[in-house]
């Protein structure tokens, strides 16, 4: 292959799409599983590229329905990855997947990591919330208003010093570690603070907490190439690090909270935008280049706080839309196909974020109306989703497949379109499921 950085976007785009059709390493269970992998992983390109398909792509985000399906609850398979990799598996095994399109293996995390670190951003089944309830975020002011010029002058500093200790119980010894800054004789002398029992155990957790993660990541990657060798694409690339995100969700989400940023906006505006730039900076300059070793070139991007009724449309494209924007032309200049998931309504944000490169994004939409959608970004974009979590949770059959049957026929018109739930459900009945699928073949047809 010629030198990456002299390929166009268009160029390396291609060159991620020929190694999602034919993975490296991957010993396929038969040469039926391999065909059926090719095929369904063509049928997600076309659609991207806003083709018409052999039929309508569906991409259906199990969650942890297989652990449910063992009997197991959502606590257990978080603590014990071997009985979550069974549970996968066995659900594989008793299910007829011929007519689904991908399977992710998302969706479990190592609860044992989070206790190891007293972790604060959240509650987890069994810690804070009951054994098959999903994990809840604890939103909170981990950054105060007043620390924006620490965040700005030395964000390395601020993250040891103060973010860490507030979010992470185990590391609130960082607070009274030295500071790197300081160049001089100091040094030595400073370098006592990290021989203190608190400080030596503060460390110690992150480093039980990391092969925590390494064991954990190890039943996942099996569990990963076994579905893959069953035929059964992943929709999304494995991110080993954080995932990309808005950087007002960034900021927002993880730092000032919702009622800080909101205040900010009109208190601020000017230290927030430069917060803002710089977060932008940072998540471009991590981009992964030709030695990503993800198969799938689907970068999954959740978006936040950017939805209708959220904040003004003057504040969408001063604080919000702009350095997104940013991150995705980045990530398209890579070569990857970034999907941008847009949580709520979006009604009013369609005309806005048309202008992105024709072909090269897939919008999934929660809540928005698919009609409008598909008006404005059918010819720009492919979009995605839109059948209500609460109708897989308590609709019937009947109503799931009479739902997507119009979704077909209004998204899915010209090609361009991937039917798929508008959020992840783990309540979801089988049965509506299954009725996604079968809408796709007696309505999906090209």
């Amino acid at each position: 292959m010629e030198e990456w950085h002299k390929l166009t976007p268009e160029e390396k785009r291609e060159e991620r799409f020929k190694k999602w059709l034919s993975p490296q390493g991957v010993e396929f269970t038969s040469s039926e599983a391999e065909h059926l992998y090719k095929q369904r992983v063509q049928r997600i390109i076309d659609a991207i590229k806003l083709k018409e398909p052999d039929k309508v792509p569906v991409n259906i985000n199990m969650g942890v329905i297989p652990a449910f399906y063992s009997g197991l609850t959502l606590e257990s398979v978080m603590h014990d990855y071997e009985k979550m990799r069974d549970a996968w598996i066995k659900f594989i095994n008793e299910h007829d997947l011929d007519d689904f399109d991908t399977f992710d293996v998302r969706g479990v995390l190592p609860g044992r990591v989070f206790e190891i670190l007293d972790f604060k951003m959240y509650k987890w089944p069994g810690h804070g919330v009951p054994p098959n309830s999903t994990m809840q975020y604890v939103e909170g002011e981990y950054m105060k208003a007043d620390e924006y010029e620490y965040y700005l002058e030395d964000p390395a500093d601020f993250q040891m010093k103060a973010y860490l200790p507030r979010v992470m119980g185990t590391l609130t010894p960082f607070q009274v570690l030295p500071s790197f800054r300081d160049i001089g004789g100091s040094f030595v002398a400073n370098l006592a603070t990290y021989g203190t029992p608190e400080v030596e155990a503060a460390f110690n957790s992150l480093v039980e907490a990391g092969k925590e993660v390494i064991r954990w990541q190890k039943v996942v990657t099996e569990l990963n190439k076994k579905v893959l060798a069953a035929g059964l694409p992943s929709f999304f690339a494995p991110q080993a690090g954080t995932p990309p995100e808005a950087p007002f969700d960034v900021i927002g989400n993880h730092l000032r909270g919702t009622v800080g940023i909101m205040m900010d906006m009109y208190r601020k505006p000017d230290i927030l935008l430069e917060a803002l730039e710089k977060e932008t900076r940072r998540q471009i300059k991590r981009i992964a280049s030709p030695a990503n070793s993800a198969v799938s070139p689907v970068i999954f991007m959740g978006l936040h706080k950017g939805a209708d009724g959220f904040m003004s449309r003057q504040q969408f494209t001063t604080f919000y839309w702009p350095f997104l924007k940013r991150i995705v032309l980045s990530y398209i200049n890579e070569g990857f196909v970034p999907c941008l998931f847009a949580e709520g309504s979006y009604n009013s944000r369609l005309e806005i974020v048309k202008e992105l490169p024709r072909g090269k994004v897939i919008w999934h939409l929660d809540q928005t109306d698919m009609a409008e959608a598909k008006k404005v970004l059918g010819d720009s974009a492919c979009i995605m989703g839109n059948v209500p979590s609460s109708l897989l949770v308590t609709g019937t059959s009947g109503d799931v497949k009479k739902y997507c049957k119009k979704l077909i026929e209004v998204a899915g018109k010209g090609g361009g379109y991937i039917l798929a739930p508008g959020a992840v459900t783990n309540d979801a009945k089988l049965e509506n499921i299954y009725a996604m699928v079968e809408a796709v073949k007696e309505y999906g047809k090209y």
